[in-house]
């Protein structure tokens, strides 16, 4: 008898570009609104969170430019990407204080996509854009870390 092979859920999609491109402050846990395809795009690992942002509309959070990649009507291996605006769950007081921050300049952005159980969320986390300098600042520092890193391990 033949064992069930169980499906590899990845539990987290990480937005690695967010890190670089924001200086981020406190982070946020909010649910998502997903139809089935969508869910199942998400459990399977297929979508990204790089280049997606958070914008305020009507007073509801929405997560924009996200792409899933949903199975094809037509072929079992064709694939399309969708990238429309999916609805952010969240409490209107947390609402509020992210509009309030907002107001100041910054952005709100996109870090991860859990996958814990049934539930699915999305943590966001308020940034302010880096300066092309602050990205070579953080490169350099990575490349300093790495270094001491080999350099302790050969030793």
């Amino acid at each position: 008898m033949a064992k069930k092979q169980k499906k590899s859920s990845p539990g987290v999609v990480v937005n690695r570009r967010a890190r670089f491109d924001y200086a981020l402050g406190d982070e946020l846990v909010v649910g998502i609104v997903l139809t089935g395809p969508e869910v199942r795009a998400a459990r399977d690992g297929h979508l990204q969170l790089k280049g997606s942002f958070v914008s305020l509309r009507n007073g509801e959070l929405w997560l924009n430019n996200a792409s899933f990649s949903l199975p094809g009507t037509t072929g079992a291996h064709e694939r399309t990407i969708d990238t429309s605006p999916r609805k952010l769950l969240a409490s209107r007081r947390q609402i509020d204080a992210l509009d309030k921050e907002k107001q100041t300049g910054l952005t709100i952005v996109p870090l991860k996509l859990l996958i814990a159980g049934r539930f699915i969320k999305v943590v966001i986390a308020l940034g302010k854009g880096k300066k092309r300098y602050d990205k070579r600042e953080t490169l350099k520092r990575r490349d300093e870390s790495r270094d001491v890193a080999r350099a302790l391990k050969n030793r």
